[in-house]
């Protein structure tokens, strides 16, 4: 083979290798069939005192999902990741509502509620905690347990604000809110999500974290005392060219 066509050879091949999309990497593909909660997944009560949210396995118009019904309620359902978002750093769902709440205002503590959201905890690199910073973790940790994360980003099913407003949490600033869904239009209907998580985090907060650590859906209704319905399914990491559909 001549040179010109060793050339060729190793360039096309180059190119097919810069093309490989990474393979999906499934944190959530629920199974009806392995009982009421999924394998690998733990109900988490930040709130001790209040009743928790039900969750369940079940099919779900064509979907295997977990169903969250929340009265007065707060739980999340969470897992523990151990993802490498250089090379897969978008996370892919589909979620649902029957409606969103009425009287949740994320603004206020008071109205701090969600028909659903999606919660990821990170991580952060020591110098980016402040003294105060660290001191409040201790001692919310203390309070709450070890499983609070350094910085958490939650997608949530808003009621009122448009589709990308950013909001710190009412409870913490290390805990940041970005509406995805909002009212009623989508309600009663799988929606599917694609977010690059390390970009969302970095928007966020200012930096990037130092690992992803966590999953939790969620549905609750302590502050606001109403009733909320919510479905989660497919939850996957792809690469950043990858398309979400693969299910």
């Amino acid at each position: 083979m001549s040179s010109g066509h060793w050339l060729a050879l190793l360039l096309a091949l180059s190119l097919a290798s810069a093309t490989v999309l990474a393979a999906p990497i499934w944190v959530g593909r629920f199974d009806p069939a392995q009982g009421e909660l999924p394998l690998g997944w733990r109900i988490e009560r930040p709130n001790p005192n209040a009743v928790p949210t039900r969750y369940r396995v079940r099919d779900w118009d064509g979907a295997a999902a977990v169903e969250a019904r929340a009265e007065n309620s707060m739980a999340l359902l969470a897992r523990r990741l151990n993802i490498d978002l250089a090379a897969t750093p978008v996370l892919c769902w589909r979620w649902r509502v029957d409606a969103p709440l009425k009287t949740a205002d994320m603004t206020r503590k008071e109205g701090d509620d969600f028909a659903a959201r999606v919660y990821l905890s990170f991580e952060l690199p020591p110098e980016q905690l402040d003294f105060a910073t660290r001191a409040g973790l201790a001692m919310a940790r203390l309070m709450h347990g070890d499983s609070l994360p350094d910085a958490a980003v939650n997608y949530v099913w808003d009621n009122r604000n448009p589709v990308g407003t950013w909001q710190a949490n009412a409870y913490t600033a290390q805990a940041r809110m970005l509406v995805l869904r909002s009212g009623a239009a989508d309600a009663g209907r799988w929606v599917t999500e694609r977010r690059d998580v390390g970009a969302d985090f970095q928007a966020a907060f200012g930096h990037a974290p130092l690992r992803l650590t966590g999953l939790a859906v969620a549905s609750d209704t302590d502050n606001t005392g109403e009733t909320a319905h919510a479905g989660f399914a497919d939850f996957r990491f792809v690469g950043k060219d990858e398309e979400c559909l693969r299910l």
